[in-house]
């Protein structure tokens, strides 16, 4: 079986296939038409046998320099079931290699590492690689327990400034508008300044808020109408994934962040998700933090690539050297522009 690759136009039709699939909120079309207007190129296709859609994708492309051409990227995706993971792949792989002159096909599936996919996967001709861009090491909770089974599996301490902050005068509730959008940007701003690291410029995010809608919830901490911590996350049917969070001093004082991620939970299981993913663990500060929601870690298949040029090797060993370049730019940018901020509150 040779599953035919069909392009899709349709916003609603796509999205209603992720769903059907239970697919990632990276995979949902406001996805796509962010990434479409920094940098990348979107196609979306359907994978069709016997008259029925087995599987779907939203590739990313983005140009490299000749011979290299380009790179086609897969985020959590592609959508299939086991059976048919390894006719889908192969379908995608030749439509990377005819339609965009891929170097490679690179994906990243929401698939576990111990489930029957991996081997799917390797079948189909993929290796993988350590050119990651989604952490693989995870946390996913289980949304279909209840309040006390969630809290039963975090430490006392955190239960109890769960408790203390949902006991306050703080309004847990998501960001209603653009107006408190910046108030978002302003803390996460100011959290990645404290904690060190490096962020996209602020229309990126305001992009994300206009083109995912309700697939982007913003869930904050208010004392009145002032923002003292968010948590932002995308949402397809089944899947929570947490995008970006941030806490202002005040905040941190009163220790709103335990609530605020709380309130994220329960208002991801209310909009109907089944899972709710922390979006990778490191070992840092923020990881920790994180890590206190739950005992269990998860980890996912990670990055696989099916080399489609004979340039492939060489691309290989050259795009961790241009990761690095770009990640040493990008602190000496943040650094730069922490110090502009530090002239002018002077």
């Amino acid at each position: 079986m040779i599953p035919a690759v069909v392009p899709c136009t349709d916003r609603a039709l796509w999205d209603d296939h992720v769903d059907r699939f239970q697919g990632h909120p990276q995979q949902l079309w406001g996805w796509g038409e962010t990434k479409a207007m920094h940098g990348w190129s979107v196609d979306r296709v359907l994978l069709e046998a016997d008259g029925s859609v087995i599987g779907c994708a939203q590739l990313l492309v983005r140009r490299l320099p000749v011979p290299f051409r380009a790179l086609v990227y897969i985020p959590r995706g592609p959508m299939c079931s086991v059976e048919d993971t390894p006719a889908v792949l192969r379908s995608l792989a030749g439509h990377a290699a005819s339609r965009h002159r891929g170097v490679a096909l690179s994906i990243e599936p929401d698939w576990d590492l111990d489930s029957p996919y991996a081997a799917a996967v390797e079948g189909a001709g993929f290796r993988g690689t350590t050119n990651t861009v989604l952490i693989p090491r995870t946390l996913i909770l289980d949304l279909g327990k209840s309040d006390d089974e969630l809290m039963a599996d975090m430490s006392k301490t955190t239960r109890a400034n769960i408790r203390k902050a949902m006991r306050s005068d703080v309004e847990f509730r998501k960001v209603k508008n653009e107006s408190e959008l910046e108030q978002v940007l302003g803390i996460y701003h100011e959290t990645a300044e404290r904690a060190g690291f490096g962020i996209h410029e602020d229309q990126y995010y305001r992009d994300i808020f206009r083109n995912l809608g309700e697939g982007s919830p913003i869930i904050g901490a208010f004392d009145g109408e002032q923002l003292l911590a968010f948590v932002w996350l995308a949402r397809s049917g089944a899947t929570a994934f947490e995008l970006y969070g941030g806490v202002s001093a005040e905040g941190q004082k009163k220790r709103v962040n335990y609530g605020v991620k709380w309130a994220a939970l329960q208002a991801m299981r209310e909009d109907g998700c089944s899972r709710y993913d922390f979006n990778g663990l490191l070992n840092d500060g923020i990881s920790d933090f994180k890590k206190q929601f739950g005992k269990h870690e998860n980890m996912l298949l990670g990055t696989w690539e099916k080399p489609l040029s004979p340039f492939y090797p060489a691309y290989a060993q050259a795009m961790p050297l241009a990761r690095k370049g770009i990640q040493a730019a990008r602190r000496l940018a943040k650094t730069a522009a922490g110090r502009a901020r530090a002239l002018l509150r002077r």
